[in-house]
C-alpha cells in the first residue's frame, strides 16, 4: 500500500510504500510510525514500525539469499546493478521530490542527489567486473600462492536523514557489486527514499533477500541497531551519521569481530590566505556551507581568514548571502534554502549564535528564525568569532558560517587540526609551494584546494581520526565489502 501526503503534492504512489521489505515481500507490523514534512509539519503517511524480530528475519533473509548471489558470475551482478541504475534515472523527478518532501532540501538539490545516487550503483555495477586477485611468486619450486577476494557476507547498512538516497547506494551499491547482501536500516525522519529504492530494486530483479528495508522509529531504533551490530549472521556493518552513535555501534560491533566502515561526523575548516582570489572564495564557502542548509557532514564549521583579506571577504560573503539565497518550501522554484530537520536542529543553531554573540561575535547578517516559523532559519554569517565559541568547538549542521580572523599559515593549521574530527577541509590560495604545503599538513581525510564541492563517486570519501574509518565511492570503495583469502597450492 501506498502512502498519502495530505498537501498540495502527492507523492507517487508507484514508488511510495509504508511496509518494511524482508526477504522480497513487503512486510507490515502491528504499529507504524509517521512520517512528517519538515516544511509544514504535515503527515506525509505512515511507516511500519519494524522490531528486532523484523531485523532478525531480514538478516536471515539475507543471509539465505547470499548463497546464491555471491556465487554469481560478476557480470550478472552487473547487469542486474545496471538495470537498477537505469531505472533510478527513469524515475529520477519522482525519487527526487520523495526526498524534497520527507528531507525538505530544495528539489533541484534533490534532483542532484538522485543523479549522485544513482552514479554508485552505475559505478559499480562497472567495479563488480573488475575484483582481481594475484597470483604470487613462491619461494619453493613446488608451491603456487593465490589471492581471491571473495564477499565478506551480510552488511547492515544505517544511514543519516540528510541524504537519504545517496548515503544507501554509496553502500549498498559496492556491497551488491561485491557479492554481499544487505540489510538496510534508514533514517527515522527519512524512510521513504530507502523504500522507494526497494520497490526499484525488485523491479530490477535484484533476488529476493539481496536487499531488505527495516524502518523503525526512534524508539526502536537503539534495539534494531543492536541487533544488526551483534547478530553473528551478520560480518560488516556500514554506518554514515554522528560520532557518538558510530561509537556505540563499534562496541556492539566489537563482541563479534565485525567488518565496520565509519563515516562519522565532521568539522571542516575553510582556509582564505591572503593570496586567494577572494570572488571564487566566496562563491566556494556558499556553496561549501549552504548547501542542504549546511546539513551536510562535508559542509564547511569554521571559516578562517587570513587578516590581509579578513574584511572584503566578510564583505562580499555576506552580500552574496543576501543576494543568492533564498528561505522557502522545497518545492518553490526559487527556493535555495528548505527547513532544517525538525526543531532539534534549530535548537542547536539558536544555542551556538547564542553562545558567540554572549562572547563578543557580531551578527553580520541573518541571525535568527525565519518568519516563515517551523523549522525554517535565516542563512547566518557571524564575524568576530574565537576557538572558544561552540560553534567552533562542535559541529552545527545548520546554516551557520562563524569567521574567525588568522595572521599566520602557522595559525591557521594550527586551528584547523585542533579537532579531534577530520572529515573533509578546503582552502583558497594561488601560492603553489603553500598549496602543497597545507593541503598535505590539513588532518582531514578530503580536502578541497579552490574547490568547495568536491564529493564524486569517481573520488574516496572517508575521514581520519574520530571522522571514521574505511573509504566509501571510487575503486577503493568496493574493498570494504571483500576478504582476501590466500591459497596454496603444494605437491606441484
Amino acid at each position: 500500500p501506498a502512502a498519502t501526503r495530505r498537501s498540495s503534492y502527492a507523492l507517487p504512489a508507484a514508488l511510495v510504500r509504508r511496509g518494511g521489505l524482508v526477504g522480497g515481500r513487503w512486510v507490515e507490523t502491528p504499529a507504524a510510525f509517521p512520517v512528517l514534512d519538515p516544511a509544514s509539519g504535515e503527515e506525509l503517511g505512515r511507516v511500519a514500525d519494524c522490531g528486532t524480530a523484523e531485523a532478525r528475519a531480514a538478516v536471515r533473509a539475507a543471509h539465505e539469499a547470499g548463497a546464491v548471489w555471491g556465487r554469481l558470475p560478476a557480470k550478472e551482478r552487473s547487469v542486474r546493478l545496471r538495470r537498477w541504475y537505469e531505472l533510478m534515472m527513469e524515475n529520477k523527478e519522482e525519487l527526487a521530490r520523495i526526498i524534497t518532501a520527507e528531507n525538505g532540501k530544495p528539489l533541484k538539490e534533490a534532483q542532484g542527489e538522485i543523479l549522485y545516487s544513482a552514479s554508485f550503483l552505475e559505478w559499480f555495477a562497472e567495479e563488480a567486473r573488475r575484483v582481481y586477485g594475484d597470483v604470487i611468486p613462491a619461494s619453493a619450486k613446488d608451491r603456487r600462492i593465490l589471492v581471491l577476494k571473495q564477499p565478506v557476507g551480510v552488511a547492515a547498512v544505517i544511514t543519516p536523514w540528510n541524504f537519504p538516497s545517496a548515503m544507501i547506494t554509496r553502500k549498498v551499491g559496492a556491497a551488491l557489486a561485491a557479492g554481499c547482501t544487505v540489510v538496510v536500516k534508514p533514517a527515522e525522519d527519512t524512510p521513504l527514499s530507502a523504500l522507494a529504492l526497494g520497490e526499484l530494486a525488485n523491479q530490477a530483479g535484484i533476488p529476493a533477500g539481496v536487499y531488505n528495508v527495516v524502518p523503525c522509529s526512534r524508539q526502536q531504533t537503539p534495539a534494531v541497531g543492536e541487533v544488526l551490530c551483534t547478530d553473528p549472521l551478520v560480518a560488516k556493518i556500514s554506518f554514515t551519521g554522528s560520532t557518538a552513535t558510530g561509537k556505540i555501534l563499534l562496541k556492539h560491533a566489537a563482541g563479534t569481530v565485525k567488518r565496520v566502515s565509519m563515516e562519522l561526523g565532521g568539522h571542516a575548516p575553510f582556509i582564505v590566505f591572503d593570496s586567494a582570489n577572494v570572488d571564487r572564495a566566496v562563491a566556494g564557502a556558499l556553496a561549501s556551507k549552504y548547501r542542504n542548509s549546511g546539513q551536510t557532514c562535508v559542509c564547511t564549521n569554521r571559516f578562517l581568514v587570513q587578516a590581509g583579506i579578513h574584511d572584503k571577504f566578510v564583505a562580499k560573503f555576506a552580500k552574496a548571502i543576501e543576494r543568492e539565497l533564498h528561505v522557502g518550501s522545497g518545492f518553490d522554484a526559487k527556493t535555495t534554502q528548505g527547513p532544517l530537520i525538525n526543531e532539534k536542529a534549530v535548537e542547536k543553531v539558536e544555542r551556538h549564535i547564542n553562545d558567540a554573540v554572549s562572547q563578543g561575535a557580531s551578527v553580520v547578517t541573518g541571525g535568527k528564525r525565519h518568519s516563515l516559523g517551523r523549522n525554517f532559519f535565516e542563512p547566518t554569517l557571524l564575524s568576530n568569532v574565537t576557538t572558544k565559541m561552540l560553534c567552533t568547538q562542535e559541529e552545527t549542521f545548520g546554516p551557520l558560517a562563524p569567521v574567525i580572523k588568522f595572521q599566520t599559515e602557522e595559525e591557521a593549521i594550527a586551528i584547523a587540526n585542533a579537532a579531534n574530527v577530520g572529515l573533509a577541509g578546503y582552502f583558497y590560495s594561488q601560492d603553489p609551494a603553500q598549496i602543497w604545503r597545507v593541503a598535505e599538513q590539513l588532518e582531514v581525510g578530503m580536502v578541497g584546494v579552490n574547490e568547495g564541492i568536491i564529493s564524486s563517486v569517481e573520488s574516496p570519501f572517508g575521514g581520519v581520526k574520530e571522522s571514521g574509518l574505511g573509504r566509501e565511492g571510487s575503486k577503493y570503495g568496493i574493498d570494504e565489502y571483500l576478504e582476501i583469502k590466500y591459497i596454496c597450492f603444494g605437491g606441484l
